[in-house]
């Protein structure tokens, strides 16, 4: 089994999720007492959101970098940022270390593109739904076109989660919000919408609609432990 690496804590709330994928995932495939070989890193997530406002991408970066050579040197074969919008510097990560990081869109696309979705809705931070380092790799590997929210709506979605979500607040009258978005979205012509931020699943679920969820954070989860779980034998 190889060592997943975790770059977690943006935020916390919804790096508990990954562990808890992981642990599952391996142990529905190889059962027992078995669980995930894990190397975690978990940053202050105050002074990660103090850099994201202010813009300086570059010393978030930077801390980021830092903490995946912490994983990289405690064994992990591979890595993971738990977060959608972090991956804004995914770039400064993958320079730092020698070991492949697993990119949540690109384990997004994978799954969008084996389902035959061409068009779909982006919900997250304002960060990941209006700079072009998410739903431009959609569009420039597999082709997928990425529609989201107005602006007004996009600074509510962005408030509920750094104000809510992050905090662990899970309110109806919020989740009505996100569901009123998804179901414009469809109105628009998106096939599926893309729970683009780690703390959405918190809130929404495939229960509250009809219109196709992808959880980033919990399709993330489980494309690492198939990685982590290649080749390895069931019940090894």
């Amino acid at each position: 089994m190889k060592t997943i690496g975790l770059l977690g804590g943006m935020s916390w709330e919804s790096t508990l999720g990954y562990y808890r994928d992981i642990n599952l995932g391996v142990k529905a495939a190889l059962g027992g007492l078995h669980s995930a070989r894990i190397v975690m890193v978990s940053v202050d997530f105050h002074e990660i959101e103090v850099l994201q406002r202010r813009g300086d991408w570059a010393a978030a970066g930077r801390q980021l970098a830092d903490a995946a050579r912490a994983i990289a040197a405690g064994g992990a074969d591979f890595l993971l940022i738990c977060s959608n919008t972090m991956h804004r510097v995914a770039d400064a990560v993958e320079a730092a270390v020698a070991i492949p990081l697993l990119h949540i869109a690109d384990a997004t696309a994978a799954r969008l593109e084996a389902d035959g979705i061409t068009r779909v809705g982006l919900l997250g931070t304002r960060f990941t739904m209006e700079q072009d380092f998410y739903a431009g790799r959609l569009s420039g590997r597999v082709g997928i076109e990425v529609l989201v929210p107005p602006p007004p709506e996009r600074e509510q979605l962005h408030r509920i989660i750094f104000d809510e979500l992050c905090l662990g607040q899970q309110r109806e009258a919020s989740r009505r919000v996100f569901l009123d978005i998804i179901d414009a979205l469809g109105r628009c012509g998106a096939q599926a919408v893309i729970l683009g931020c780690t703390e959405i699943g918190m809130l929404v679920r495939q229960e509250h609609t009809a219109m196709p969820l992808y959880d980033t954070a919990a399709i993330h989860a489980a494309r690492a432990v198939q990685l982590a779980l290649a080749d390895q034998p069931a019940g090894d």
